[in-house]
């Protein structure tokens, strides 16, 4: 079996499109809502709404596409619905001349990016056999890392001629993905969902697996979240450098995510999507703990460097685990739980490690905090014996592959 390179580049167009509005709204919507709000901490409440709606409309609208069965297909329609009108609102974001219109625009671009999020990410298992999953999804990965490295370096140039033109330029890109996805992505025909009672009853083994693997994405992001959050304060005042030179160095660590992602997905289909992923877990450690104690700037980034391409060990190969272990058409709910979690962590770990900051009055356990994030999903790891794909099972997938396209 070979990947259609040509295909997954196209489905990465979704994930592209969707990481290219992320950055520009996160860099410069609070700027926005400073002209309207003084208090730094409601800003950031307002800013944490898309983690807020992750959590609550992405499964909702994952599940529902798989019982949906249209001409367009299952996922289709989510994506026809959502991306025009988060284009629309996205448009409209810098155009707002107060602050119940910029709201408006904010919390209905955030809906309308919640509904066709999980549809758009289920349409790469729906077409990309399983074993390799891991490649395709190793791909996707890298459309949306390049695609938020377009969004900080040309949204920031466009920026200063006009403070609109980022959110344009997201607006169009979103379009176009969708038109070319519409074009020449063809979804399988839909499949009956198995009930949930039949699920449990045929295999209870795999649920355990899949609480498992769901808790520990929910850790390793618990981690990861802490130390995103929190490093440009963790370098004023513990490296004692400027937010800047901090900023640079965390992007040493997006970049070695970035260059390393399409590489992880070949590793996975080697090694195993499971040995892969404890891999992954285990060089983070060996980052995190010297990290804990070097102040040097250069050994710091050598190490983030490292920790990138670990990172993109775990990442890349975790949500081909969760799909794997789904019921027949039900890869759609399977990756709102996979957002569920995920999306949990991002809301719950700035506030944990806010608290403890709070308590001892340093940024300096942030490095420990997220060791201790790690081992946890190292242990949930341990725990979970579905996912994965055998040798035999690539095989049947390789035999029934040839027989659909005799």
């Amino acid at each position: 079996m070979k990947l259609d390179y040509k295909k997954t580049f196209i489905l990465g167009l979704g994930f592209f499109s969707a990481s290219i509005v992320w950055p520009i709204y996160n860099n410069y919507v609070p700027i926005m809502l400073e002209e309207y709000i003084e208090s730094a901490a409601l800003i950031g409440a307002i800013m944490t709404i898309d983690n807020l709606f992750a959590v609550i409309f992405q499964p909702l609208f994952g599940s529902l596409s798989d019982k949906t069965n249209t001409r367009f297909g299952r996922r289709m329609p989510y994506l026809l619905i959502g991306v025009p009108l988060a284009a629309i609102f996205c448009f409209l974001i810098p155009s707002a001349a107060s602050l119940a219109s910029l709201m408006t625009f904010v919390i209905m671009m955030n809906f309308s990016m919640s509904i066709y999020r999980a549809p758009t990410v289920a349409l790469m298992p729906d077409v990309t056999p399983s074993p390799l999953r891991s490649k395709a999804n190793g791909i996707i990965n890298f459309m949306g890392g390049l695609a938020a490295v377009i969004a900080y370096g040309v949204g920031g140039f466009l920026y200063k001629s006009n403070h609109a033109y980022p959110f344009y330029m997201a607006s169009v890109v979103m379009v176009v993905a969708l038109i070319l996805l519409y074009s020449f992505i063809k979804e399988p025909k839909a499949v009956q969902l198995e009930e949930e009672e039949k699920i449990h009853q045929k295999d209870v083994s795999k649920n355990r697996s899949l609480i498992f693997m769901l808790f520990a994405i929910f850790f390793w992001f618990t981690g990861f979240n802490a130390v995103e959050t929190f490093f440009s304060l963790y370098g004023q005042y513990i490296l004692n450098i400027d937010a800047g030179d901090a900023s640079i160095l965390l992007t040493s660590f997006s970049l070695a995510f970035l260059a390393f992602a399409i590489p992880a997905g070949f590793i996975a289909s080697k090694l195993g999507r499971k040995k892969t992923i404890l891999l992954g877990i285990i060089g983070a450690l060996v980052v995190f703990i010297p990290l804990i104690f070097i102040r040097n700037q250069l050994m710091i980034c050598i190490l983030l460097v490292i920790g990138g391409i670990f990172w993109a060990c775990i990442n890349i190969n975790s949500y081909p685990m969760v799909v794997e272990m789904a019921p027949k058409g039900g890869m759609g709910t399977y990756t709102g739980y996979y957002y569920f979690f995920s999306s949990c962590a991002a809301i719950v770990s700035p506030i944990l490690f806010g608290w403890i900051k709070d308590m001892v009055g340093s940024y300096e356990p942030l490095f420990l905090y997220a060791c201790v994030a790690f081992v946890l999903a190292f242990i949930c790891m341990l725990c979970v014996h579905h996912g994965d794909i055998s040798k035999e099972e690539m095989e049947e997938e390789k035999i029934k592959t040839i027989a659909e396209n005799m």
